[in-house]
């Protein structure tokens, strides 16, 4: 009987490439979080925007963060936004509206 040699296919893996975190030039923003806030009002979108800039220019250093390294700079960026946004605006349903002002 003649004897055949098994044959090994080398298979080559590409890991998967990390989900892009450049920012857009004009609003600061990576798309993921933009696609987050769409649904907000433009008011809440502005304060959104503005508390997620200035707390990700805070919380670059782990020591400033309240977790350490266990969370980025990113999450805690958003996670402030999110606050800010909620301490101004409720969701009803479907839509965010605006609490209002007490006297």
């Amino acid at each position: 009987m003649p004897r055949t040699s098994a044959k090994t296919k080398t298979i080559t893996r590409t890991r998967k490439k990390p989900v892009s975190t450049r920012r857009s030039t004009s609003t600061g923003l990576s798309a993921r979080t933009k696609k987050q806030i769409d649904s907000l009002p433009e008011h809440a979108q502005e304060i959104y925007k503005k508390v997620h800039s200035k707390a990700l220019e805070q919380y670059q250093k782990p020591q400033k963060r309240r977790g350490g390294k266990k969370q980025s700079a990113e999450q805690v960026a958003h996670k402030a936004a999110w606050a800010a946004v909620k301490k101004e605006y409720v969701k009803q349903g479907d839509k965010w509206v605006q609490k209002e002002k007490e006297e």
